[in-house]
């Protein structure tokens, strides 16, 4: 079996997007019942087209000329439900490598067979990072139980994307569905990136309520990253923006959150903000290609 690898022309694409949600796959199965993904659809307002399949987001990525980071989570102890096949997601990754870059998605419940499935995909399968969503999993990152899966990530080199803030998974419904915000809180990831320097983390989302700690954490930390996705840019809090375009301006990453959010739409809201050039620049693409090992050229 080939691993994935990148074939992305660095110089050729407009940007790179670090957060995008495979929740179909080719054999018509979903990461979500249907009640969640009415749930988030409305929470969003994104229509009907909920759920494009890989090949499908490869496409559209390729007609606008960007590059994503894609993945699913995988929660199946907290949702009773099976998850969809990262290793599945990492081969369709490798037939699309001119424009995917597939994280894999491990439950650490599993305790141990997390991280055996882990170091298969990144062995065997050539994931770069991992998403982890700890409302919708169930699982508070800071637990110490889950520690021997972050030293085998950060001994590999691997990123570890968290969900931070508010969800839309849940929202609207009696008591969201059980999904607990307050395991998403930034803070709880602060243990984890003290704990493990080698670990490169990203804090997905504008992390409301808690936006002043993902942006003292990514201010503090060396390893810490804030993604802007799943907001339109032009309901970004002010402090956000502000040190999106100064200090963070090297740790901060376009991230739209698709099929959520359209790229086209972020991009469009983003030209509004009062950010420096240079800074645009980084966010879009530079800080991303650096974070992810991309290379001019054919990497």
């Amino acid at each position: 079996m080939s691993g994935y690898r990148p074939a992305i022309r660095l110089d050729e694409v407009v940007a790179i997007d670090t957060h995008v949600h495979i929740e179909a796959d080719a054999h018509g199965h979903l990461a979500l019942d249907q009640e969640l993904l009415d749930a988030s659809a409305a929470y969003f307002r994104s229509g009907t087209d909920r759920t494009p399949t890989i090949d499908q987001i490869a496409k559209r990525y390729r007609e606008l000329n960007m590059a994503a980071v894609v993945f699913t989570v995988d929660a199946s102890t907290a949702l009773h439900q099976r998850a969809l096949s990262s290793e599945e997601i990492a081969q369709a990754c490798a037939e699309n490598a001119d424009v995917l870059i597939p994280f894999g998605s491990v439950d650490p419940n599993l305790g141990g067979a997390a991280i055996d499935q882990a170091r298969v995909l990144i062995d065997e399968f050539g994931v770069r990072g991992f998403k982890f969503h700890p409302s919708l999993q169930g699982f508070d990152p800071s637990d110490r139980a889950h520690w021997p899966l972050y030293e085998m990530l950060a001994s590999r080199g691997m990123i570890a994307l968290f969900h931070t803030g508010q969800t839309g998974i849940g929202a609207g419904l009696p008591g969201g569905r059980g999904i607990r915000l307050r395991l998403s809180e930034p803070m709880l990831v602060d243990d984890v990136a003290a704990a493990f320097p080698d670990l490169k983390i990203i804090l997905a989302h504008p992390s409301v309520p808690w936006v002043d700690q993902s942006i003292a954490m990514a201010t503090h930390k060396q390893n810490v990253f804030i993604d802007l996705s799943g907001w339109s840019p032009k309901y970004f809090p002010a402090q956000l923006v502000r040190q999106a375009g100064t200090i963070l301006k090297h740790k901060v990453l376009f991230g739209s959150d698709f099929p959520l959010i359209d790229p086209t739409r972020w991009m469009r809201d983003f030209a509004g903000l009062d950010i420096p050039d240079d800074a645009r620049e980084l966010i879009v693409k530079g800080n991303a290609a650096q974070l992810l090992g991309l290379q001019t050229g054919r990497t």
